[in-house]
């Protein structure tokens, strides 16, 4: 009989000494406050200089290859992390991370358009109208493939797999086993956002974050949240617009 694969890294705790911990949680802030501040780099240089936006393309690949680079420093197959969308073709891969994202927003979004609602018009006084962003192919694929696949690579894929290297996934979370990882790595997602332009309701990312934590213990792998997170955006610039929050 052939034995059982060897589990991904990250889908069991290796260590969770001390030391480990402490190691884990160095090696990530390091790895998070260069990133972030090269991103903050780029960003500021773009805005500054009048460079053209690709430039901004700086962006998606620290996210994506920072942690590949620190895996090869560390003498560890950056595959044996969840990090890698699915095959192309895998269309049950794809069709099991989207359809996961979609029963996720179902659940959350009048929740959330009613808070969204009572949001801008009580406190700012906001009214809706009906506008609409103006290149809403743009405004998807920018989201899914510039935004939200390179964070969630960036946080999920790899730092909390990393966490959860030292912690034990110990906790029930709507039946999805957690480990300390989930709301460490929120944080650090939350905050990073301040760290490249500062805005007081940054911390608020902080709960979204959770639920693209929470789907990539369910899931194993990046790219349900990666589709939440995308959907998430857009609803935002979306309502925005709609609100005259934003111009279209």
């Amino acid at each position: 009989m052939s034995s059982p694969a060897e589990p991904a890294l990250g889908d069991r705790a290796s260590d969770t000494s001390p030391a480990a911990r402490r190691r884990v949680l160095w090696e990530l802030v390091s790895l998070w406050l260069f990133t972030l501040l090269a991103i903050r780099g780029v960003v500021m240089l773009q805005a500054t200089t009048g460079m053209p936006e690709f430039v901004l393309a700086a962006v998606p690949c620290l996210f994506i290859y920072m942690p590949v680079f620190l895996c090869r420093l560390r003498k560890v197959d950056s595959y044996a992390y969840r990090l890698a969308i699915p095959a192309f073709r895998d269309r049950i891969a794809w069709g099991r991370a989207l359809g996961t994202a979609g029963i996720t927003l179902g659940i959350v979004l009048v929740p959330w358009l009613v808070g969204y609602h009572l949001y801008q018009t009580l406190i700012f006084g906001f009214k809706p109208a009906m506008r609409m962003p103006a290149e809403p192919l743009t405004l998807i694929a920018y989201q899914l493939f510039f935004v939200a696949v390179p964070e969630e690579f960036f946080y999920r894929g790899y730092v909390q797999t990393r966490l959860n290297e030292v912690f034990e996934r110990r906790f029930l979370i709507f039946g999805v086993p957690c480990s300390h990882g989930l709301w460490i790595g929120c944080l650090l997602f939350a905050f990073g956002h301040s760290l490249v332009i500062l805005r007081w309701w940054h911390f608020a990312t902080f709960f979204p974050g959770l639920l693209f934590g929470l789907l990539r213990e369910k899931t194993g792998g990046v790219m349900a949240g990666a589709f939440l997170h995308a959907a998430f955006n857009i609803l935002v610039v979306w309502m925005d617009t709609v609100y005259g929050v934003i111009p279209p």
